[in-house]
């Protein structure tokens, strides 16, 4: 009986994840609202009875993208705010992190680049409530480097969503480098550094202000 319920759990977990893949296959060139149940049901090999035992509608897919979108790199990036190194050292890893994640999950950057501030509400929303929770793992990281004793929590926060926002711009502009163009994501990097750069500059010298 539970090697039943397993295949039937695997089978279920299969379907869903292609018309994930189906979803996001098709967002390359269109809206999520552009989009159709029919459309993502015949891409993925599947009636469309079948969307409806996954999601609730397309924004309900949505909203299963934005998660799977930034949870890979909530951990990246956490993973190089809580190692060891000095500014600069954090700085390039962060990068390099960023410019790999856009390597590997083009997709993934480009809808929620397109989905952020157009498309379906709930997808919108549910974009701004990643970031925000993105924002509290990287402040509560930041709070625990020695640089920001006396930092008070809206100061913290003020900070992460900093970085927080220039992670989404550096995201966008590596997406956006043309891949004729063997320098623009060279150029796209030295920019990002540069401005962090600025951030660690302006962080260190907060409090003489």
């Amino acid at each position: 009986m539970s090697h039943t319920v397993g295949v039937r759990q695997a089978q279920k977990q299969q379907s869903r994840r292609a018309l994930m893949d189906a979803g996001l296959r098709l967002l390359e060139d269109q809206n999520l609202t552009s989009l159709g149940v029919r459309e993502v049901t015949r891409a993925a090999g599947m009636s469309p009875a079948g969307f409806y035992r996954h999601f609730r509608d397309m924004a309900d897919l949505g909203v299963a993208l934005v998660e799977e979108s930034l949870a890979s790199l909530h951990v990246l990036v956490r993973s190089v705010l809580e190692g060891r190194g000095g500014a600069e050292e954090l700085i390039d890893r962060t990068v390099e992190i960023i410019e790999l994640h856009v390597r590997e999950h083009p997709a993934h950057v480009r809808f929620l680049a397109r989905e952020r501030h157009g498309g379906a509400r709930q997808v919108r929303e549910a974009i701004a409530a990643e970031l925000d929770r993105f924002a509290e793992e990287v402040g509560a990281a930041l709070a625990l480097q020695s640089v920001s004793e006396g930092w008070g929590e809206a100061e913290l926060r003020m900070l992460a969503e900093l970085y927080v926002g220039h992670v989404v711009s550096t995201a966008a502009a590596f997406l956006e480098a043309p891949a004729g163009d063997p320098g623009a994501a060279r150029r796209v990097a030295a920019t990002a550094r540069m401005q962090l750069r600025l951030v660690s500059l302006g962080r260190r010298h907060w409090k003489d202000v």
